[in-house]
Protein backbone atom coordinates (compact mmCIF):
# COMPACT_ATOMS: atom_id res chain seq x y z
CA UNK A 1 0.00 0.00 0.00
CA UNK A 2 2.50 2.71 0.92
CA UNK A 3 4.08 2.51 -2.58
CA UNK A 4 0.48 2.98 -3.90
CA UNK A 5 -0.08 5.42 -1.77
CA UNK A 6 3.12 7.35 -2.21
CA UNK A 7 3.16 7.42 -5.97
CA UNK A 8 -0.58 8.76 -5.86
CA UNK A 9 0.18 11.32 -3.03
CA UNK A 10 3.28 12.49 -5.27
CA UNK A 11 1.21 12.68 -8.23
CA UNK A 12 -1.24 14.36 -6.71
CA UNK A 13 1.13 16.82 -5.38
CA UNK A 14 2.43 17.22 -8.51
CA UNK A 15 -1.13 18.36 -9.90
CA UNK A 16 -1.74 20.83 -7.36
CA UNK A 17 1.76 22.35 -7.82
CA UNK A 18 0.76 22.73 -11.63
CA UNK A 19 -1.89 24.82 -10.39
CA UNK A 20 0.25 27.35 -8.69
CA UNK A 21 -1.59 26.61 -5.29
CA UNK A 22 0.93 28.35 -2.35
CA UNK A 23 3.51 26.74 -0.42
CA UNK A 24 1.15 26.34 2.53
CA UNK A 25 -1.53 25.45 1.11
CA UNK A 26 0.15 22.34 -0.59
CA UNK A 27 2.05 21.76 2.55
CA UNK A 28 -1.38 21.25 4.37
CA UNK A 29 -2.79 18.96 1.40
CA UNK A 30 0.45 16.61 1.89
CA UNK A 31 0.68 16.70 5.50
CA UNK A 32 -3.16 15.36 5.33
CA UNK A 33 -2.56 12.83 3.29
CA UNK A 34 0.55 11.44 4.67
CA UNK A 35 -0.95 10.92 8.19
CA UNK A 36 -4.23 9.15 6.55
CA UNK A 37 -1.77 7.19 4.95
CA UNK A 38 -0.32 5.71 7.90
CA UNK A 39 -3.41 5.54 9.79
CA UNK A 40 -4.73 3.37 7.01
CA UNK A 41 -1.16 1.15 7.46
CA UNK A 42 -1.46 0.86 11.37
CA UNK A 43 -5.02 1.20 12.29
CA UNK A 44 -6.63 -0.54 9.84
CA UNK A 45 -4.22 -3.12 8.07
CA UNK A 46 -4.95 -0.90 4.41
CA UNK A 47 -3.15 -2.20 1.40
CA UNK A 48 -4.78 -0.36 -1.48
CA UNK A 49 -6.33 2.82 -2.60
CA UNK A 50 -9.58 0.65 -3.47
CA UNK A 51 -10.07 -0.84 -0.07
CA UNK A 52 -10.60 2.82 1.12
CA UNK A 53 -14.71 2.82 1.88
CA UNK A 54 -16.94 5.44 2.89
CA UNK A 55 -16.91 3.77 6.61
CA UNK A 56 -12.84 3.81 6.35
CA UNK A 57 -13.13 7.44 6.01
CA UNK A 58 -15.23 8.21 8.89
CA UNK A 59 -13.99 5.40 11.07
CA UNK A 60 -10.85 7.97 10.73
CA UNK A 61 -12.13 11.11 11.50
CA UNK A 62 -13.90 9.48 14.57
CA UNK A 63 -10.72 8.67 15.97
CA UNK A 64 -9.06 11.74 15.25
CA UNK A 65 -11.24 13.24 17.42
CA UNK A 66 -11.21 10.28 20.18
CA UNK A 67 -7.00 10.72 20.39
CA UNK A 68 -7.04 14.56 20.68
CA UNK A 69 -4.17 16.57 19.79
CA UNK A 70 -1.03 15.57 18.59
CA UNK A 71 -1.02 11.73 19.35
CA UNK A 72 -0.44 10.93 15.91
CA UNK A 73 2.12 11.59 13.42
CA UNK A 74 2.59 10.94 9.99
CA UNK A 75 6.73 10.62 11.07
CA UNK A 76 8.14 9.53 14.09
CA UNK A 77 10.96 11.83 13.59
CA UNK A 78 8.37 14.78 13.63
CA UNK A 79 7.24 13.33 16.65
CA UNK A 80 10.31 13.18 18.26
CA UNK A 81 11.06 16.94 16.92
CA UNK A 82 8.02 18.06 18.51
CA UNK A 83 8.12 16.44 21.59
CA UNK A 84 4.18 16.57 21.96
CA UNK A 85 3.72 15.10 25.55
CA UNK A 86 5.01 18.82 26.21
CA UNK A 87 2.48 20.95 25.29
CA UNK A 88 -0.21 22.23 27.07
CA UNK A 89 -2.67 21.16 24.88
CA UNK A 90 -1.63 17.82 24.75
CA UNK A 91 -4.62 15.51 23.91
CA UNK A 92 -6.91 18.13 24.09
CA UNK A 93 -10.06 17.79 21.69
CA UNK A 94 -8.92 18.49 18.00
CA UNK A 95 -11.69 21.46 16.78
CA UNK A 96 -14.36 20.74 13.95
CA UNK A 97 -12.81 23.53 12.32
CA UNK A 98 -9.30 21.02 11.65
CA UNK A 99 -11.45 18.15 11.56
CA UNK A 100 -13.19 20.04 8.66
CA UNK A 101 -9.85 21.03 7.15
CA UNK A 102 -8.83 17.31 7.27
CA UNK A 103 -12.06 16.25 5.18
CA UNK A 104 -11.72 19.13 3.01
CA UNK A 105 -8.56 18.05 1.98
CA UNK A 106 -9.18 14.56 1.63
CA UNK A 107 -11.98 15.22 -0.51
CA UNK A 108 -9.69 17.52 -2.79
CA UNK A 109 -7.49 14.46 -3.02
CA UNK A 110 -10.46 11.46 -3.92
CA UNK A 111 -12.14 13.88 -6.47
CA UNK A 112 -9.15 14.26 -8.08
CA UNK A 113 -8.38 10.38 -7.91
CA UNK A 114 -12.06 10.03 -9.09
CA UNK A 115 -11.49 12.25 -12.15
CA UNK A 116 -8.14 10.52 -13.38
CA UNK A 117 -10.30 7.58 -13.08
CA UNK A 118 -7.61 6.06 -11.17
CA UNK A 119 -10.40 4.55 -8.79
CA UNK A 120 -13.96 3.51 -9.63
CA UNK A 121 -15.49 4.91 -6.54
CA UNK A 122 -15.87 8.11 -4.53
CA UNK A 123 -15.20 7.40 -0.90
CA UNK A 124 -15.79 10.98 0.41
CA UNK A 125 -18.72 11.76 -2.19
CA UNK A 126 -21.18 11.44 0.63
CA UNK A 127 -19.50 12.28 3.21
CA UNK A 128 -20.53 16.09 4.66
CA UNK A 129 -18.39 18.40 6.74
CA UNK A 130 -19.38 18.57 10.48
CA UNK A 131 -21.41 21.02 11.66
CA UNK A 132 -19.65 24.13 13.14
CA UNK A 133 -20.87 26.52 15.50
CA UNK A 134 -19.74 29.88 14.19
CA UNK A 135 -17.99 31.64 16.67
CA UNK A 136 -17.69 35.63 16.30
CA UNK A 137 -14.77 36.89 15.45
CA UNK A 138 -12.35 38.98 17.87
CA UNK A 139 -12.97 42.58 18.80
CA UNK A 140 -10.05 44.75 20.78
CA UNK A 141 -12.30 47.64 21.86
CA UNK A 142 -11.07 51.16 21.89
CA UNK A 143 -9.05 51.04 25.82
CA UNK A 144 -7.46 47.89 24.66
CA UNK A 145 -6.11 49.02 21.56
CA UNK A 146 -5.10 52.22 22.86
CA UNK A 147 -3.13 50.57 25.97
CA UNK A 148 -1.27 48.40 23.07
CA UNK A 149 -0.07 51.01 21.41
CA UNK A 150 0.75 53.22 24.01
CA UNK A 151 3.28 50.89 25.70
CA UNK A 152 5.67 50.38 22.70
CA UNK A 153 9.24 51.67 23.18
CA UNK A 154 9.89 53.78 19.71
CA UNK A 155 13.44 54.19 20.69
CA UNK A 156 14.08 50.13 20.43
CA UNK A 157 14.14 48.99 16.85
CA UNK A 158 11.89 46.13 16.56
CA UNK A 159 8.96 47.78 18.71
CA UNK A 160 8.63 50.98 16.98
CA UNK A 161 8.73 48.50 13.58
CA UNK A 162 6.27 46.41 15.36
CA UNK A 163 4.15 49.66 16.41
CA UNK A 164 3.73 50.63 12.74
CA UNK A 165 2.81 47.05 11.57
CA UNK A 166 0.22 46.75 14.11
CA UNK A 167 -1.22 50.74 13.44
CA UNK A 168 -1.19 49.91 9.45
CA UNK A 169 -2.45 46.42 9.79
CA UNK A 170 -5.82 48.33 12.01
CA UNK A 171 -5.95 51.24 9.63
CA UNK A 172 -5.74 48.98 6.21
CA UNK A 173 -7.78 45.81 6.48
CA UNK A 174 -4.60 44.10 5.49
CA UNK A 175 -3.55 40.22 6.26
CA UNK A 176 0.24 39.92 8.29
CA UNK A 177 1.80 37.84 5.65
CA UNK A 178 0.65 40.89 3.11
CA UNK A 179 2.02 43.47 5.60
CA UNK A 180 4.83 41.57 6.83
CA UNK A 181 6.53 41.39 3.17
CA UNK A 182 6.19 44.83 1.75
CA UNK A 183 8.24 46.68 0.00
CA UNK A 184 8.97 50.53 0.43
CA UNK A 185 8.48 51.07 -3.17
CA UNK A 186 4.99 49.89 -2.22
CA UNK A 187 4.20 52.80 -0.57
CA UNK A 188 2.54 55.87 -1.97
CA UNK A 189 2.87 58.01 1.06
CA UNK A 190 1.77 60.69 -0.99
CA UNK A 191 -1.56 59.25 -2.12
CA UNK A 192 -1.77 57.23 0.97
CA UNK A 193 -2.13 53.40 -0.73
CA UNK A 194 -0.41 50.46 -0.77
CA UNK A 195 -0.04 48.46 -3.73
CA UNK A 196 -0.45 44.60 -3.07
CA UNK A 197 1.05 42.83 -6.00
CA UNK A 198 -1.09 38.80 -6.97
CA UNK A 199 2.59 37.76 -5.78
CA UNK A 200 1.56 38.46 -1.96
CA UNK A 201 -2.22 38.39 -2.00
CA UNK A 202 -4.69 35.45 -0.57
CA UNK A 203 -6.93 35.75 -3.75
CA UNK A 204 -3.62 36.17 -6.27
CA UNK A 205 -4.94 39.10 -7.36
CA UNK A 206 -3.27 43.00 -7.65
CA UNK A 207 -5.17 45.14 -4.85
CA UNK A 208 -4.72 48.62 -3.56
CA UNK A 209 -5.36 49.09 -0.11
CA UNK A 210 -5.40 52.69 1.85
CA UNK A 211 -4.85 54.53 5.02
CA UNK A 212 -5.32 57.41 6.55
CA UNK A 213 -3.14 61.07 7.19
CA UNK A 214 -2.24 59.64 11.09
CA UNK A 215 -0.82 56.42 9.85
CA UNK A 216 0.73 58.13 6.48
CA UNK A 217 2.68 60.30 9.47
CA UNK A 218 3.39 57.06 11.44
CA UNK A 219 5.18 55.63 8.41
CA UNK A 220 6.81 58.41 7.36
CA UNK A 221 8.90 58.56 10.50
CA UNK A 222 9.00 54.90 10.71
CA UNK A 223 11.38 54.34 7.77
CA UNK A 224 13.48 57.53 8.55
CA UNK A 225 13.89 55.53 11.84
CA UNK A 226 14.54 52.47 9.81
CA UNK A 227 16.80 53.84 7.12
CA UNK A 228 19.43 54.79 10.06
CA UNK A 229 20.08 51.48 11.32
CA UNK A 230 19.04 48.93 8.32
CA UNK A 231 20.26 49.30 4.44
CA UNK A 232 16.77 47.59 3.14
CA UNK A 233 13.91 47.17 0.30
CA UNK A 234 11.72 46.10 2.95
CA UNK A 235 9.39 48.19 4.75
CA UNK A 236 9.66 45.79 7.56
CA UNK A 237 12.74 44.25 7.95
CA UNK A 238 14.78 42.36 10.58
CA UNK A 239 17.52 44.64 12.18
CA UNK A 240 20.14 41.86 11.85
CA UNK A 241 19.50 40.52 8.38
CA UNK A 242 17.66 43.53 6.47
CA UNK A 243 15.57 40.51 5.65
CA UNK A 244 11.58 41.16 6.03
CA UNK A 245 10.04 40.00 9.44
CA UNK A 246 8.52 36.80 9.16
CA UNK A 247 4.81 35.99 10.35
CA UNK A 248 5.14 33.87 13.19
CA UNK A 249 7.96 36.22 14.78
CA UNK A 250 5.12 39.36 14.15
CA UNK A 251 3.04 36.78 16.14
CA UNK A 252 5.49 35.63 18.83
CA UNK A 253 5.93 39.58 19.65
CA UNK A 254 2.05 40.89 19.33
CA UNK A 255 1.50 37.82 22.34
CA UNK A 256 4.14 39.55 24.01
CA UNK A 257 3.47 42.71 24.18
CA UNK A 258 -0.37 42.04 25.08
CA UNK A 259 0.66 39.89 28.15
CA UNK A 260 3.31 43.09 29.07
CA UNK A 261 0.21 45.31 29.50
CA UNK A 262 -1.96 42.55 31.22
CA UNK A 263 -4.61 41.93 28.33
CA UNK A 264 -4.95 38.29 29.00
CA UNK A 265 -7.86 37.78 25.57
CA UNK A 266 -6.65 35.05 23.73
CA UNK A 267 -6.26 37.70 20.42
CA UNK A 268 -3.55 37.35 17.24
CA UNK A 269 -2.81 39.96 15.23
CA UNK A 270 -5.62 38.70 12.41
CA UNK A 271 -7.85 40.25 14.80
CA UNK A 272 -6.22 43.88 13.88
CA UNK A 273 -8.07 42.99 10.32
CA UNK A 274 -11.05 42.09 11.67
CA UNK A 275 -11.39 45.10 13.99
CA UNK A 276 -10.95 47.43 10.92
CA UNK A 277 -14.01 45.48 9.05
CA UNK A 278 -16.05 45.59 11.98
CA UNK A 279 -15.37 49.31 12.52
CA UNK A 280 -16.02 50.33 8.76
CA UNK A 281 -19.22 48.33 8.47
CA UNK A 282 -20.15 50.67 12.39
CA UNK A 283 -18.77 53.40 10.42
CA UNK A 284 -21.08 53.09 7.70
CA UNK A 285 -18.87 52.00 4.29
CA UNK A 286 -20.97 49.79 2.13
CA UNK A 287 -20.41 45.91 2.12
CA UNK A 288 -19.18 46.13 -1.18
CA UNK A 289 -16.36 48.39 -0.54
CA UNK A 290 -15.43 46.45 2.16
CA UNK A 291 -15.33 43.47 -0.01
CA UNK A 292 -13.01 45.06 -2.31
CA UNK A 293 -10.97 46.65 0.07
CA UNK A 294 -10.04 43.05 2.08
CA UNK A 295 -9.59 41.56 -0.93
CA UNK A 296 -12.58 38.66 -0.60
CA UNK A 297 -13.67 36.67 -3.84
CA UNK A 298 -17.27 37.52 -3.14
CA UNK A 299 -19.41 39.85 -1.04
CA UNK A 300 -21.05 36.99 0.57
CA UNK A 301 -17.93 35.98 2.47
CA UNK A 302 -17.02 39.12 3.52
CA UNK A 303 -20.56 39.23 4.41
CA UNK A 304 -20.39 35.48 6.51
CA UNK A 305 -17.08 36.64 7.93
CA UNK A 306 -17.39 40.01 9.43
CA UNK A 307 -21.46 40.47 10.46
CA UNK A 308 -20.77 39.96 14.14
CA UNK A 309 -22.55 43.32 15.22
CA UNK A 310 -24.21 43.10 18.36
CA UNK A 311 -26.95 44.80 19.84
CA UNK A 312 -24.70 47.22 20.80
CA UNK A 313 -23.52 47.74 18.03
CA UNK A 314 -26.80 48.25 15.64
CA UNK A 315 -27.75 50.86 18.91
CA UNK A 316 -24.58 52.78 17.81
CA UNK A 317 -25.44 52.34 14.10
CA UNK A 318 -28.74 53.34 13.97
CA UNK A 319 -28.28 56.77 15.56
CA UNK A 320 -26.39 57.77 12.54
CA UNK A 321 -29.71 56.82 10.47
CA UNK A 322 -32.28 57.94 12.77
CA UNK A 323 -35.09 59.49 10.86
CA UNK A 324 -36.28 61.37 13.92
CA UNK A 325 -32.77 63.12 14.33
CA UNK A 326 -32.74 63.57 10.74
CA UNK A 327 -35.54 65.22 10.58
CA UNK A 328 -35.82 68.08 13.38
Amino acid sequence: MKAEFDQHIDEYMIYCRSRQLRPKTMLSYERTLRLFERWCRDEMDIDSLDDVTENVIRRYITDIQQRGKYTFYADESRKALNTPKHRRDYCEAVSITTVNNYLRNLKAFFNWLEDQHILLHNPVRKIRLLKNERKAKEYMDDTEFRKLINSFNKADFPEHRDYAITMLLMDSGMRLGECSCLLVSDVDLLNRTISLSAEITKGRKDRTVFFSPKTETILRRWINYKDRYVESDYLFPMKHNGKHITISTFERNFRGYLKRVSIKSKYSPHCLRNNFAKRCLMNGMDIYTLSRILGHSSVTVTEKAYLDLTDADLGKRYQNFSPVSNII
